[in-house]
C-alpha cells in the first residue's frame, strides 16, 4: 500500500473502531503510535497504522471481527517488555493493547486459583494472593512489569521455574478471541482435561492463534521458609560443572542462577548486593520448604559448592539479604544496560551438560566478533541469557549483535538444545527456526496456524519462517562452509 492508500485504511477503522470504543483510545497521530513501534527488543522499529486499547473482552470481539472483515492484520501487545521481537507492530496492522484489561477478577483460596485479565502484572497477581499465604510461582525477571497475558503468550519463566515449572505449568484456564471474533474456552478446573492440550498450544504461541482475554492460573502456598547461598568461582566452567553436580546430587533447588564477571559487576554496581567482584562467575542456590528441611538441605548444597571448587560460599543471614542477592539477579539486565550503548538479549535453551562447553565457546565468540557478552543465565534448567554488548551507532556492530547471537543460538541445536527458553521466537530468532525443525514440523506448524487463523491474520510473519526463507538461510550457511546441520541441505 502506498502512503494514500494507508492512511484511508487508518480513517476507515479509526471510523469503526469508534462505534465500541471511546475515541480516546484510539491513536491514530505519527505522535500518539511511535511509543508502540517496538518492544523490549529496541534495535528494530515499525510504526503501526492504528493502536487500539479495548476497555474489555467484547471491544476485543468487536476489534476482531471489523479487522477479519477488512483483512486487516492483528498484532496484540502487552506491557512492551518482550525480547524477541514478537510485539512489533505492521505498517498496515491494527496494534491491539491490552493494557486496560488489568482487573484481578478473583482470588480463590480455597481453591487455589486467580482470574485475572491479561494486562494485569505478574508481580500483582502474588501481591494480591499473599494474604491468604498464597503466591504465582512464575516470576521472571521484568515481573514488576510484565503483564500475564504476554507471559503465556512466552510461556515465561523466572528464577523459579526449575522446581516450580514455567508459565504453561502453572495454567488451568484460557478464555480466548480467535480472529474472526469467537470466543473460546480452553482447559478447565481439573488438573487434567480431555482431548487435545490446547492450553499448551496457546500457551507460547505468541499472539499467532488467538487474543488472550482472561487467564485462570494456579497459586501455592508461600513456603515456610527460603534460604539461598551464593559460590564464586574463579572460572565459568567450574560454575558450570556445580550446576550438573548440585542437581546429579539429588538436590532440587527452587532457583539455581548463574552470572559472569561482566554481569557480576554489572549488577554490583547498580544494586549493591554485596556480589564478590573479582569472581569469574557466582552461582545463586535457593531452597525452600519446611524448616527442618532447609537447614538440612542447605548444609549439602554448600557442600556440593564447596566439592565442586567453590572459593567462597555465602548464605543469606536473613529476608533482607536473600532479598538483596536476588536483586542483583533480578536487575542484572538493565544493570548491563548501564555500561553499554546497547545490548542484544539471546535466550536459548541447552543440556546441562553442556552448560561448561557452551561458555567457553562463547567467550570464544566473544573474540571471534569484537564484542563483549555477559552471560546471566536460569543455570538449573540450562536456559541462557547472554547479553552481547554493542554500539548501535558504529557502522555495523547490530549486524555483528546478530550474527554472533545466531551463532549463539545454532550451538544451542548443535549440543541437543533449543533456541528459546522463555522469550519465544518472534522475528528475532525466525531464521534459527530453520536450523532447529526440518521441512515437515514447519509445514505442521503453518497447519496449525491455519486452524485457527486461517487468513493469517494474527501476528503474521513471525515466529514460524516460511521454506523459501529457510532455503535463503540454508544456502547462505552452506555458501559460508557451515555443515554443522546437514539438514540445512533439504531446505
Amino acid at each position: 500500500m502506498n502512503a494514500t492508500q494507508l492512511d484511508t485504511l487508518r480513517a476507515l477503522l479509526a471510523r469503526q473502531f469508534a462505534k465500541h470504543v471511546d475515541s480516546n483510545y484510539i491513536l491514530t497521530s505519527e505522535e500518539e503510535r511511535c511509543p508502540y513501534e517496538c518492544d523490549g527488543l529496541s534495535a528494530y522499529r515499525y510504526l503501526p497504522l492504528i493502536v487500539v486499547l479495548p476497555a474489555d473482552s467484547a471491544q476485543v470481539q468487536a476489534i476482531l471481527e471489523i479487522c477479519h472483515e477488512q483483512s486487516v492484520p492483528v498484532v496484540a501487545r502487552g506491557a512492551g517488555t518482550g525480547l524477541s521481537g514478537g510485539a512489533l507492530p505492521l505498517a498496515h496492522g491494527v496494534l491491539l493493547s491490552l493494557a486496560r484489561l488489568n482487573q484481578i477478577i478473583e482470588i480463590d483460596p480455597d481453591n487455589s486459583r486467580a482470574r485475572v485479565q491479561p494486562g494485569v502484572r505478574n508481580l500483582a497477581i502474588s501481591e494480591a494472593a499473599k494474604p491468604y499465604g498464597l503466591h504465582y510461582a512464575p516470576d521472571p525477571s521484568s515481573q514488576i512489569a510484565c503483564s500475564i497475558g504476554g507471559n503465556v503468550a512466552e510461556n515465561a519463566g523466572g528464577v523459579h521455574c526449575l522446581k516450580y515449572g514455567l508459565t504453561v505449568n502453572n495454567l488451568l484456564t484460557l478464555q480466548v478471541i480467535l480472529a474472526d471474533g469467537e470466543l473460546v474456552t480452553i482447559g478447565g478446573g481439573g488438573l487434567d482435561s480431555p482431548g487435545y492440550d490446547l492450553l499448551a498450544l496457546m500457551t507460547g504461541s505468541e499472539g499467532m492463534l488467538g487474543i488472550i482475554v482472561e487467564i485462570t492460573v494456579k497459586l501455592l502456598p508461600i513456603p515456610e521458609r527460603a534460604q539461598v547461598a551464593m559460590a564464586a568461582f574463579n572460572n565459568v566452567e567450574q560454575a558450570g560443572q556445580a550446576v550438573a553436580d548440585i542437581i546429579a546430587a539429588g538436590i532440587l533447588p527452587s532457583g539455581l542462577e548463574m552470572m559472569d564477571n561482566l554481569a557480576i559487576r554489572a549488577a554490583e554496581d547498580f544494586v549493591q548486593a554485596n556480589y564478590p567482584v573479582d569472581a569469574a562467575a557466582i552461582l545463586l542456590c535457593e531452597v525452600d520448604g519446611g524448616e527442618a528441611e532447609i537447614t538440612e538441605e542447605i548444609a549439602k548444597v554448600k557442600q556440593c559448592l564447596l566439592d565442586s571448587g567453590s572459593t567462597e560460599v555465602q548464605t543469606a543471614r536473613d529476608d533482607a539479604e536473600r532479598a538483596r542477592f536476588w536483586a542483583g539477579r533480578k536487575a542484572a539486565f538493565p544493570a548491563v544496560g548501564r555500561i553499554s550503548p546497547d545490548y542484544y538479549c539471546m535466550d536459548g535453551t541447552i543440556p546441562r551438560r553442556h552448560l561448561p562447553r557452551v561458555l567457553r565457546e562463547i567467550t570464544e565468540m566473544s573474540a571471534q566478533f569484537g564484542l563483549r557478552a555477559a552471560n546471566v543465565f536460569h543455570a538449573g534448567d540450562g536456559n541462557l541469557h547472554p547479553l552481547i554488548l554493542y554500539n548501535g551507532n558504529n557502522p555495523g556492530e547490530l549486524e555483528r549483535a546478530e550474527q554472533f547471537g545466531g551463532k549463539i543460538l545454532e550451538l544451542c541445536v548443535e549440543v541437543g538444545g533449543t533456541i528459546t527458553g522463555e522469550h519465544g521466537v518472534g522475528l528475532e530468532k525466525i531464521n534459527q527456526m530453520c536450523v532447529q525443525f526440518p521441512p515437515e514440523e514447519l509445514t505442521l506448524f503453518h497447519q496449525v496456524k491455519a486452524c485457527f487463523d486461517p487468513d493469517g491474520l494474527l501476528n503474521p510473519n513471525k515466529a514460524i519462517p516460511t521454506l523459501n526463507r529457510c532455503a535463503e538461510f540454508g544456502a547462505m550457511h552452506i555458501h559460508a562452509g557451515d555443515e554443522r546441520f546437514p539438514h540445512l541441505e533439504r531446505f
